[in-house]
């Protein structure tokens, strides 16, 4: 590897922890977007729509650009306003980490929503009739339900967003596809290191598989599929 096996290791862990970083936010963006569009106020409503609909439809490497880019014009435009001068650099990784946040929350929306919509709807009226609060209703009936439905389809999202921390290496986030191309840079063998970077990917994503489906196997114990 020329010296340059650990730099495909540390890569790796970049990727992992971009991955994580982005998963814990998209989650909750996923399901507050979901909460927001079975909401009963048009405003949220219409503002998720928008949000999702806007998101989804611009290819994930614009947008990785985009956030990187005109979160820099932004801060330094805002801080030029204030008097501050001084160039003011953005930080990659957490840009990265917040356009894959986004992208993982607005797919992640659809599948909430579609999770919420299959709990059963009298087991939430009998819910009411017990005089339970809108918000134990969620808590105790929805919630618990929705995770076990909602599984396989934020498993198939965080195989895209493990995948995805590719793109960021466009913008200098040194995670794995950047570090294999430096290395390639270097020693002119680009069918060592990709096919190396090829192998730690799928390594990845077949450990996730299988913590996926471990998952699934705990959320259905105890509970009779098909009902």
């Amino acid at each position: 590897m020329d010296g340059y096996g650990i730099s495909l290791v540390l890569g790796m862990l970049s990727t992992l922890k971009l991955t994580l970083c982005a998963l814990g936010i998209g989650l909750a963006l996923g399901l507050a977007g979901a909460v927001s569009k079975l909401s009963g106020f048009r405003v949220l409503r219409n503002t998720a729509d928008a949000l999702t609909i806007i998101i989804r439809g611009i290819p994930e490497l614009l947008f990785v650009l985009g956030v990187y880019l005109g979160s820099s014009v932004v801060i330094n435009n805002v801080s030029g306003y204030l008097g501050y001068d001084a160039y003011i650099e953005v930080n990659a990784f957490w840009a990265g980490v917040i356009a894959l946040s986004l992208v993982f929350g607005a797919y992640g929306t659809e599948v909430f929503r579609g999770a919420i919509l299959s709990v059963p709807k009298g087991q939430i009226k009998a819910a009411q009739a017990f005089g339970m609060t809108p918000f134990t209703i969620y808590k105790r009936i929805i919630l618990p339900q929705m995770w076990r439905i909602a599984l396989p389809g934020l498993g198939n999202l965080f195989m895209v967003l493990l995948k995805n921390t590719a793109l960021l290496s466009v913008i200098g986030v040194p995670e794995l596809m950047r570090n294999a191309e430096s290395a390639v840079g270097f020693t002119k063998k680009p069918f060592l290191f990709y096919l190396a970077a090829t192998c730690l990917y799928l390594g990845l994503t077949s450990i996730s598989m299988a913590v996926v489906a471990w998952f699934e196997k705990r959320t259905w114990q105890g509970v009779k599929r098909g009902i």
